[in-house]
C-alpha cells in the first residue's frame, strides 16, 4: 500500500494525545510500502510539535530525521535538510523550506521582513535579504 499522509496521521503517530488514533496511525505507517510526506505536511507537523506540544528543536529535528531515515518514507530530502538547517540554528523549519524551494523555482535571493529568517538562510549559504 502506497499512501500520502496528512499532518494528523504523523502527529498522532508521534504525540501521545489520542491513544486510539495513535495506534491506527502507527499501524498504517508500519504497514505502508511507501509513505509520501509533502513539504506542507512537514511544515505543519513541525509547527504542531514546536508550538502546540512545546517540544524542543532538538526533539523535533530528531523526529524529522527519523522520518528521513525510514526506508518507506518519500519526501523532498534537500528541502527538508534546508528546513532542518534553519530549525537547528534556532529558526523556523518552514523558512528553510521556503528559501530552498524558492531557489529551486528560480529565485535568486530569499527576501523577508523577518531578520532572523534572513540571517539564518544566509548562514545556510543562500543569498538572503532583509526588507525594512
Amino acid at each position: 500500500m502506497k499512501v500520502s499522509v496528512d499532518t494528523t496521521i504523523l502527529a498522532r503517530a508521534v504525540l501521545p494525545d489520542d491513544a486510539q488514533q495513535g495506534s491506527v496511525a502507527a499501524k498504517l505507517l508500519k504497514e505502508a510500502s511507501l509513505i509520501a510526506v509533502s513539504l506542507p505536511c512537514l511544515c505543519e507537523l513541525v509547527w504542531i510539535l514546536r508550538r502546540g506540544a512545546k517540544l524542543s528543536k532538538e526533539d523535533v529535528s530528531q523526529t524529522i530525521r527519523d522520518l528521513l531515515d525510514a526506508g518507506n518514507v518519500a519526501m523532498n530530502r534537500p528541502a527538508v535538510e534546508a528546513g532542518l538547517g534553519v530549525l537547528e540554528a534556532g529558526g523556523d523549519f518552514a523558512d528553510g523550506v521556503i528559501a530552498h524551494e524558492g531557489a529551486w523555482l528560480g529565485g535568486e535571493s530569499f527576501v523577508s521582513f523577518d531578520k532572523q529568517a534572513a540571517e539564518l538562510v544566509a548562514h545556510q549559504g543562500q543569498a538572503a535579504r532583509l526588507l525594512a
